[in-house]
This record gives structure tokens, C-alpha cells and sequence, in this order.
């Protein structure tokens, strides 16, 4: 049994398991249906450090030359001109800050421009530096760099840098044991019998079936799955392959932690094309299309953004609510049926070239139907954990009601709590669902609120919440 703590309670609640079934309380978020929202290889000679660093198995150093980034320089140069071109001015240290581009490097190729006319000094900046402006000449060359792309960002890092990054932090390498998924549903009131179902599942790393009626805690359960692997991974702000960039880095599926200062415990910054972030977990829903399973070309920007599994590498991606997607399930299964096989995928760049990039991500499908009357064999045996996330019982529910009223603070009436389960569930043959117990006492709440009332269980205001609640269910 899965029960959402309110803020007071801590501790696991151990149960009686039911066979074969495991079953998910939720209350605080339980199914947000529908909702949006690999192993130790090492990095090339010039790739960032792979390794062990403050515990990480990855950590990408501070770049000193340009040799270094594993860029060309045409390609730094054209990021120069378009940031000068978007800003105006800036000095040299402004540059490279916001280029991501070493210090001494990045002044030396500003002299080289300002020799060659396409920048000019505007002024004197502290400690020897100036502030930089283009020339006529400069403006015209910037805006031919983006007529080709208009990404003005960070500098990228190459492709096979990103895919030994990706090696080194697989999820693959993590093994949680039963403290860290403790750990990971720690805001969770937890039995034993469900953590020794989900941790083999876990382990592998190959994706798994949650499966039940809606209102059970399925995306609860997939949300949280994440955390029981290491917490911090690095990806690159950008990817640089066959000529064009990948901006990889996204604020909404990606959370940024730390800061760009100097790490105190390596004793030396990291390169700042990489951004240090928690292991994604990202959720989509019956808005998923083909599209966003690849690359994404802007014709306008000439930009292209990642696909969704690309972006959840080394993390989660869950399908919420399997079936009901735009596309057939079947059509999902043709194209990822081999990438969940070797664990590495095939994408198309706009010019028409094939990249293989990591697919390195526990997918999660998470559905109300059932898992055989969607897919076929060949797409089961690659997914090999089905979980079927069942209704709680009545000690269960009764024990949700009391988790919930006081997290809710809504006085607790026992009688009231025996007349609801008594007239709106064995009199209606109602199953239990885990959500109901939280949206039940929301309606006697804001009940309370609207005649400013305490708010309390009471037989009255369950008829009137069931009536509300329950009148097309």
C-alpha cells in the first residue's frame, strides 16, 4: 500500500500484502492521468574527464584551449559575431562568459577579428580588457551566420562527447537497493511487499507495465521512480554533430542544480557547456505523436530541439496513459522496439544523415487497460515487469481517510467515515479508489469555506460530496 504522508508522519507502515497485486495509495497526486508535462565507457582524448570526482561518475573539467571543446574554429567565430550582433557590445571576459568559451583562447580570437576589421574597440574595460562592438563589415557577416542558424547560445559540445557522458552515468550502473527506494518514497506510506516488487524492476533498467484503474497512484509511483537512482547527473547546454546543434539543455524537462561557481571539493570549475541536473523524469501524456519521438528541425531558426527520450536519458520517461495516445500502440512499437533491444537509437538530422545517440532511460508505461489487449508478445517480452497497481482495501481506505483528514485539517468522525463506506460503497457496490478519500474531504472542506464552517466528516457532507462527486462515475 502506497499512502501519501501529510508532513507530521515519517515512518513506513508495513501491511499484509495481497498476492500478485501490488496496490498504490496516492492521495496527494494520485494519477495525474493523461498529464505532459548506458555502462563505463570512456570519453575520447577529447572528451571531458570521465571518472570518479566528488563521488560522480562523470565530471566535465574546465576547458583551456580550444583544441580542447573539440570544436571548429569557424564554428566559435560565428558564435562571436551573432552574440555581438544580438547585444551590441561587450567585453572579452562577457564573451567568453556567456559563450562558455575559455578566457585566454576567446581574447586571442577577438584580436584576430579586430585585425581583421570585423570588431572594433568601444572602450576600456577593467584589468586590461575592452568591450567589443562590430564593424559594418561584422554586422554583415553576422547576419549571414544567421541566415544559416540563428542559435546564438553557449558553444556546443561534439556528439561523441555527449555519448561518453551518457555511458559513464547510465542508469544501467545503479543498483538501489532497499534504502534508497525507501529514500525515494520517503513522502510515501509504504509496505515492504511493494518495495520487494518494484526494486527488481528498477534494477533492470529495461522499463515496466504499471497497470490498473484510473485514481490508484500509477504516475505517483512512476514519478518518484527516478529518485532511487543517483541524483545528479551532467548534460551539455548543446550538441555540435554533421554541422548543425542540438539544443539539448530544456528548463522544462530538465532541473538545474548547483551553481557555476568552482566546486570546492574538486578544487577547480567545470567546463560550462555542461549544466548539472537531477536525473529527469519526464511525463507525457495523450498529446504524444510520432514527431516527438524525433528530431525536431525549425525551418525558421534552424535549430533543432532533441527528441523526448533523447532529452530523458539516463533518467525516466513515462508513457501516461498507454493507449490513449494520438498514435496507435502498435506504432510506438515498431519504433522503439529495437532501441529497448540495444539500448541505442537512430535519429535523422535535417540533411538527411542518421546519428546513433544513447537510449538509456527506465520507460515506464503506465495504463488503465490491460497490457496484452495493447500490445503483442514481441513488445511485452522487451518490457519485462507488468505491475498491476490494484484498489486498496477497506482498512486501507479507512486509514487513507484518517492520512488525508489531517493533512487536509478536516476534523475526523469515525461514525461519518462507516456511514460513507456503508451507504456510497457496499450499498452501491462502489469499488475503493485511492484519489477518493483526498476528493471527498476537498468538497467538504471547500463546503466548509463557502458557509464558514469548520470544516469536518459528517454523514451530510459526505451525501452531499458523494453527490456531486460520484454523479457520472
Amino acid at each position: 500500500m502506497i499512502v501519501l504522508k501529510p508532513p507530521p508522519l515519517k515512518k513506513a507502515r508495513d501491511s499484509e500484502a495481497s498476492s500478485g497485486e501490488v496496490e498504490a495509495i496516492d492521495p496527494g497526486a494520485a494519477e495525474a492521468e493523461g498529464a505532459a508535462t548506458t555502462a563505463g565507457a570512456s570519453a575520447s582524448d577529447d572528451a571531458p574527464g570521465v571518472g570518479p570526482a566528488g563521488g560522480e561518475a562523470f565530471f566535465p573539467p574546465e576547458v583551456e584551449t580550444l583544441a580542447q571543446m573539440g570544436l571548429p574554429d569557424a564554428l566559435i567565430e560565428s558564435l562571436i559575431f551573432k552574440h555581438l550582433l544580438a547585444v551590441g557590445s561587450n567585453t572579452g571576459r562577457g564573451i567568453a562568459r556567456d559563450l562558455c568559451l575559455p578566457g585566454k583562447p576567446a581574447h586571442q580570437m577577438l584580436a584576430d577579428l579586430k585585425a581583421r576589421q570585423f570588431v572594433v574597440y568601444k572602450g576600456a574595460a577593467s584589468m586590461g580588457d575592452f568591450e567589443y562592438a562590430l564593424t559594418d563589415a561584422g554586422r554583415e557577416r553576422a547576419r549571414g551566420f544567421i541566415a544559416e542558424s540563428s542559435y546564438a547560445g553557449c558553444a556546443p559540445v561534439p556528439l561523441h562527447d555527449y555519448v561518453a557522458s551518457v555511458r559513464a552515468q547510465t542508469i544501467t550502473l545503479e543498483q538501489p537497493g532497499l534504502d534508497a527506494l525507501r529514500r525515494a518514497f520517503s513522502d510515501l506510506l509504504i509496505r515492504e511487499s511493494m518495495l520487494d516488487i518494484l526494486g527488481p524492476a528498477i534494477n533492470s533498467g529495461r522499463g515496466m507495465f504499471l497497470y490498473g484503474h484510473a485514481g490508484n497512484g500509477k504516475t505517483s509511483i512512476a514519478e518518484r521512480i527516478t529518485m532511487c537512482f543517483g541524483t545528479h547527473i551532467w548534460v551539455p547546454r548543446a550538441i555540435y554533430v554533421e554541422g548543425q546543434i542540438i539544443q539539448f539543455f530544456d528548463p522544462q524537462c530538465h532541473e538545474r542544480v548547483g551553481t557555476d561557481a568552482p566546486s570546492i571539493v574538486k578544487g577547480a570549475a567545470h567546463d560550462a557547456r555542461w549544466v548539472r541536473i537531477r536525473r529527469p523524469t519526464i511525463v507525457v501524456g495523450g498529446e504524444l505523436m510520432m514527431e516527438s519521438l524525433e528530431l525536431c528541425y525549425n525551418q525558421h531558426t534552424k535549430i533543432t530541439e532533441p527528441s523526448l527520450q533523447m532529452k530523458s536519458n539516463c533518467g525516466t520517461l513515462v508513457i501516461d496513459d498507454f493507449g490513449r495516445q494520438r498514435m496507435k500502440p502498435i506504432e510506438l512499437l515498431n519504433r522503439w522496439i529495437v532501441p529497448l533491444e540495444k539500448r541505442h537509437d537512430f535519429l535523422t538530422l535535417s540533411n538527411g544523415k542518421k546519428i546513433q545517440v544513447p537510449f538509456d532511460q527506465l520507460i515506464i508505461f503506465s495504463t488503465n487497460l490491460e497490457p496484452r489487449e495493447l500490445v503483442d508478445d514481441a513488445f511485452l517480452r522487451r518490457i519485462p515487469y507488468k505491475i498491476n497497481v490494484g484498489d486498496p482495501s477497506e482498512a486501507e481506505f479507512r486509514e487513507l481517510l484518517h492520512v488525508m483528514a489531517g493533512a487536509l485539517e478536516v476534523e475526523r468522525d469515525d461514525a461519518a467515515v462507516d456511514y460513507l463506506i456503508e451507504e456510497h460503497y457496499r450499498r452501491k457496490d462502489r469499488p475503493f479508489r485511492c484519489c477518493h478519500p483526498r476528493d471527498l474531504l476537498l468538497q467538504i472542506k471547500n463546503r466548509a469555506k463557502f458557509v464558514k464552517q469548520p470544516a469536518r466528516m459528517s454523514p451530510e457532507g459526505f451525501d452531499a460530496a458523494c453527490e456531486n462527486y460520484f454523479a457520472v462515475l
